[in-house]
């Protein structure tokens, strides 16, 4: 019974997944799929997994200039890091894959985990400065519905506390300290005690980059990153001949990378299932593209992008002698500092 509800997290993910699932296959066509998918340009996907571990590159790059104040860590560590950690997420919950990335650079550089997974953070939050600015122009050239609205703004305040929270605890850590200190006056001392030291290895993290070339860099790779996923489901609706048979405009691609990562921050199983194919169905609906066909789409592109980092993942994995488990317990453990 313990053991069931420890994994609380996991099963209302399952959950959401589930209906998700149900509500993308619903009154869908299996044979249009099944032509959909025979028409598929099926070489068209070695250029879209080509740019998909390229756009991870460049988020480890990116990756590299972050966590450079804490220490100078080879590129190759960061980027297997990287596809360990995204690999981990295709079947762990809670986004376990980032405490581990943060764990492994931590314990290869003898740097504080809870220091690494601040940057990781500040990559997020990044990620989402990104997102919002890409939404904002979206906006201008696609009437999207309110939802998708609504959405925008809830994600953009709760990034803005965020952001403000981790300035005040920088310039202003004993202060922010005492705030969750009080915070955390209803639990147990162990446990409140636990919380401020990882928060106090936390801002250790959220240093300054060493000099402008380095937020200059930051800068230009950020929208890189995004525009390689554009490209890749650009690359995808012309190898279902969507662009054509449906006329598709350029700012397809766009929208449906704008409203499927919106699936990162809802609840769902690892790897996102469910809950990705539909807001990718329901997205080609906007451009008058079939359930069906949607569905297809969303599920090829959905493999492109999780299955080649899972067996690569899986391949650095063995390569380097890790054993997942081991990290996926010391991530829990907060081994990580995290």
């Amino acid at each position: 019974m313990k053991r069931y509800l420890s994994n609380w997290k996991l099963w209302l993910g399952i959950a959401f997944s589930a209906f998700f699932l149900f509500l993308s296959f619903r009154k869908v066509d299996f044979a249009r799929m099944g032509d959909a998918f025979q028409q598929m340009h099926f070489w068209m996907i070695i250029p879209a997994v080509a740019l998909m571990f390229f756009s991870h590159w460049l988020r480890a790059l990116r990756w590299k200039f972050l966590v450079a104040p804490l220490s100078q860590v080879n590129l190759k560590v960061l980027y297997s890091s990287l596809l360990i950690g995204y690999m981990a997420n295709t079947f762990l919950p809670a986004h376990l894959g980032e405490f581990i990335r943060a764990y492994m650079v931590g314990k290869k550089h003898h740097v504080h985990g809870g220091s690494v997974f601040a940057t990781i953070v500040v990559e997020r939050i990044i990620d989402m400065f990104t997102l919002l600015i890409l939404m904002a122009l979206t906006l201008i050239v696609f009437p999207f519905p309110d939802w998708v609205k609504q959405s925008g703004i809830i994600a953009f305040l709760g990034i803005l506390l965020l952001f403000l929270f981790l300035v005040f605890a920088k310039f202003y850590r004993d202060r922010s300290l005492k705030l969750v200190k009080y915070l955390l006056t209803p639990f147990p001392d162990t446990f409140g005690d636990k919380i401020i030291e990882l928060l106090n290895s936390f801002v250790d993290g959220l240093v300054a980059l060493k000099n402008w070339k380095h937020y200059l860099a930051v800068i230009v790779l950020s929208p890189l990153i995004w525009l390689c996923y554009m490209l890749i489901f650009q690359i995808g609706l012309q190898a279902f001949e969507f662009v054509s048979q449906y006329n598709l405009p350029w700012t397809t691609a766009l929208v449906l990378q704008v409203i499927t990562t919106i699936a990162i921050v809802v609840p769902s199983s690892p790897g996102y299932v469910g809950t990705y194919h539909f807001l990718c169905q329901i997205s080609l609906a906007f451009f008058a593209v079939p359930k069906s066909e949607g569905l297809t789409f969303a599920i090829v592109l959905h493999a492109i992008n999780f299955f080649p980092v899972l067996v690569v993942g899986l391949v650095m994995i063995f390569l380097q002698g890790l054993n997942i488990r081991r990290l996926q317990e010391n991530a829990k453990q907060g081994d990580a500092g995290v």
